[in-house]
């Protein structure tokens, strides 16, 4: 189930020498007198010290625990480098575990080409009972005895493969009239979801332990609700049934040699503080994100010009003879994304990847 939290950070602390203290949202009337005598004031919790900010460009691919938001898990990474910015490439519920991609600083442009990508799950289901949120955390909402066979759950997956129609969970993050549906659903409102066409790659019965648990992995495209499947996976064969267990291993580019625990992530910050180590070692390149696009290396001269915006012309025998995204590369530096149309390499995307980026190793090992 998708979980909203207000995870916020306190990136910021309050001025106690100030005398007044203003409500900036019910403007000047709402300004009240705060006592700043020090003999009344009780000392402060668990505050840390203001970290400056700084620039930070990579990718970390965090094994996301059990039990955590993607959200949370940014903020997190977030404060562990210190970065000014962080985004994730595709929400991974509380429940699951496995590859969360986060992209700092520059990165962050990268995102929706990790999106695009593939994604490749591990899960089981449990059968015997369909619930409102299709996974452990719900009401049970339907309910049987009958438990389905091996045989029965393989004959049964070729309708699961390829494009179908898939309809998403009334928990989901699905926008109905303005509003998401998990939301909805929360207030007790059902909600009428259109199917919208997935693609599942590959889909497959690993493992079955027991009478009521099947463990299956699946290879799919964006937008695909691993909770729907086992719901009408369940539907079809009689015996209802939902997730309870969930692992991502792939993401894009991005698979399980490149994750990253988080009690690993913070103890090699916490080296790295004491200079026992880099945070550089535990970021992956910005441009392991764009591993499916061609690569093309320009002079500086044609660099500078690209930096600022504008068009360089391609000819000559080394003009490159396609068209379409490419990216952009300066002795060996990752510089821009760029389109090629009409005898020009135009600008889309420009990176400054000054600051904190992947160890040169690192570098190596991307390509």
């Amino acid at each position: 189930m998708t979980v909203t939290t207000a995870n916020r950070a306190a990136e910021s602390q309050n001025d106690d020498s100030a005398a007044v203290e203003t409500n900036i949202f019910s403007g000047p009337s709402e300004t009240r007198r705060v006592n700043n005598d020090p003999r009344e004031r009780k000392p402060k919790q668990g505050n840390q010290p203001r970290r400056d900010k700084r620039d930070v460009h990579g990718w970390v691919v965090l094994d996301k625990p059990i039990g955590m938001t993607s959200t949370h898990a940014v903020a997190v990474v977030k404060r562990l480098f210190s970065a000014k910015r962080a985004g994730h490439a595709g929400t991974l519920d509380p429940l699951a575990s496995g590859g969360l991609p986060i992209a700092i600083g520059e990165a962050t442009k990268t995102v929706p080409f990790v999106m695009d990508g593939r994604k490749r799950y591990r899960f089981t289901v449990t059968w015997g009972e369909e619930r409102d949120t299709d996974d452990t955390e719900g009401r049970v909402v339907k309910a049987s005895d009958i438990r389905p066979s091996p045989e029965a759950i393989r004959a049964l997956l070729p309708r699961f493969t390829g494009l179908i129609e898939q309809i998403p969970p009334q928990y989901s993050a699905i926008k109905v009239q303005g509003e998401r549906a998990y939301d909805l659903a929360r207030d007790g409102e059902t909600i009428e979801l259109k199917p919208r066409p997935v693609e599942i790659h590959e889909l497959s019965l690993v493992e079955q332990p027991d009478d009521s648990n099947s463990t299956f992995e699946a290879e799919c495209g964006k937008g695909t609700y691993v909770r729907a499947l086992a719901r009408d996976i369940g539907r079809i064969l009689g015996c209802f049934g939902h997730i309870s267990a969930l692992r991502r291993t792939l993401v894009g580019p991005f698979d399980e040699n490149d994750m990253i625990p988080l009690e690993e992530l913070e103890a090699l910050c916490d080296r790295a503080a004491s200079g026992e180590g880099s945070l550089a070692d535990a970021l992956l390149p910005v441009e392991t994100a764009l591993d499916d696009i061609p690569a093309l290396a320009v002079t500086r001269a044609d660099a500078a010009r690209l930096h600022r915006g504008q068009a360089v012309l391609l000819r000559g025998r080394d003009a490159p003879n396609c068209s379409g995204t490419v990216y952009v590369t300066v002795a060996g530096r990752l510089l821009a994304l760029a389109e090629i149309g009409n005898g020009e390499l135009i600008p889309k995307r420009v990176f400054n990847l000054n600051g904190l980026t992947a160890s040169p190793a690192r570098n190596y090992e991307s390509n």
